[in-house]
């Protein structure tokens, strides 16, 4: 499995009220939650981000509340990826359980600056700067949990196998 996009870029300790704030927690639409991702600390994310981007970070992204809501937000958004140097680790979970790939590589992260072409190959974990020509080794994903990306998430994963 294989995703392409153009790079969107933060820094450190990006957390999840910045990434979908508290005010819009008590919608269950999707669809309403990718309208507001980003926007305290990016007010033009949302409208600039297309089917397929690419998010990327520095270290401990997802930090703070453990809500689903954050992961989900980015995913909807049209988000194919998420590249961090580290995670947190209820983020990490969370972007799993919902089906949202995300990606720790520290040397990605420090590198591949906004706008840049970037692809992501699941299969050998490595990830390209098209722009820049420059590869990066992450772990590539088992095959049981591309399934599970593929598959939506956990619950959409389990469901099918039923």
């Amino acid at each position: 499995m294989k995703v392409s996009g153009k790079a969107h870029v933060y820094g450190d300790n990006v957390d999840t009220d910045v990434i979908i704030p508290a005010r819009y927690l008590n919608t269950p639409d999707a669809q309403e939650l990718a309208q507001h991702c980003l926007e305290d600390l990016d007010a033009t994310f949302a409208s600039r981000v297309a089917r397929g981007d690419i998010l990327v970070a520095g270290r401990n992204f997802g930090c703070g509340s453990s809500r689903e809501h954050a992961p989900r937000a980015i995913k909807t958004c049209g988000v194919s990826c998420v590249i961090a140097a580290t995670f947190a680790r209820i983020f990490y979970r969370n972007a799993l359980n919902i089906g949202l790939p995300i990606v720790e590589c520290p040397d990605a992260a420090a590198a591949i600056r906004a706008g840049d072409a970037v692809a992501v190959d699941f299969d050998t974990g490595v990830i390209t700067d098209e722009t820049t020509g420059r590869t990066f080794r992450s772990e590539p994903f088992p095959p049981f949990m591309q399934e599970l990306i593929a598959a939506g998430g956990l619950a959409a994963f389990w469901r099918a196998r039923k």
